[in-house]
């Protein structure tokens, strides 16, 4: 790699990092992956388009394409259950990088035998997908997409590595924060069932408490159910006394 390169590659990572401290509301989730991703079709040699591929309970959805074909090649893989992305997704090799050097190629036919033949008739001949590292159900890979076999060589495959940890951190960030407000919500919930528990028997916060884990068990729901079927029992009593 060129230096010049290699200050192109910091900056384009600097200025993604930037605007990632900016925006760390999940609100700008979709607007931040879609700079990484853009950062990242500028700044890797060859690489014509790019988007990510994320799957969540078994559906795979295309995010940030940066040319709407790229999106009909991921619903296409998602259909067939084939392809680079899918590879990255459900059967990553140790490195987390699938490359597919040439589609129209033997090897690549042979492994996605119904994808390749039609993602070259799309117009591209080598994908680069690349795990990112999420938790939960939610599973992503960054896809760099060329027109010209043969496009990923040992720098490209370097350079996508780094944005994919970008954009592999920003989504960690999200589901980390998504958690959080779960548990908040769970925990409010909760709060306000012994309290009602608190108020209609005359309890203590434990024994409220201890109360809610005792239904929990014996009804095989967990607490924060037992806790929110409570508070919307109660919402509902109000709402038909105040209507009487």
């Amino acid at each position: 790699m060129e230096s010049q390169d290699r200050d192109n590659v910091v900056t384009a990572l600097q200025d993604s990092a930037r605007r990632l401290a900016e925006r760390p509301s999940i609100r700008d989730l979709e607007d931040t992956l879609g700079r990484i991703v853009h950062a990242a079709v500028e700044t890797v040699p060859g690489v014509d388009a790019g988007g990510i591929s994320m799957t969540e309970n078994g559906q795979v959805e295309s995010r940030v394409p940066t040319i709407d074909n790229i999106s009909k090649l991921d619903q296409l893989q998602s259909e067939l259950h084939e392809g680079p992305c899918i590879t990255a997704v459900d059967d990553p090799p140790p490195t987390g990088v699938v490359v597919a050097d040439d589609l129209a190629g033997p090897e690549d036919r042979e492994r996605w035998p119904n994808f390749a033949p039609q993602a070259v008739e799309t117009g591209y001949r080598a994908i680069l997908s690349t795990q990112l590292s999420t938790t939960g159900a939610r599973r992503a890979a960054l896809n760099l997409y060329a027109e010209r076999p043969g496009s990923f060589d040992a720098d490209a495959r370097m350079t996508a590595g780094l944005f994919a940890t970008q954009a592999s951190l920003l989504l960690y960030g999200a589901d980390s924060t998504a958690e959080i407000t779960r548990a908040l919500a769970n925990r409010d919930v909760i709060g306000q069932a012994k309290g009602i528990l608190m108020e209609r028997f005359g309890l203590s916060d434990q024994a409220a408490f201890e109360m809610l884990v005792t239904s929990s068990q014996k009804t095989n729901l967990k607490l924060v159910d037992v806790a929110r079927w409570l508070t919307t029992e109660r919402a509902a009593r109000s709402a038909g006394s105040s209507e009487g």
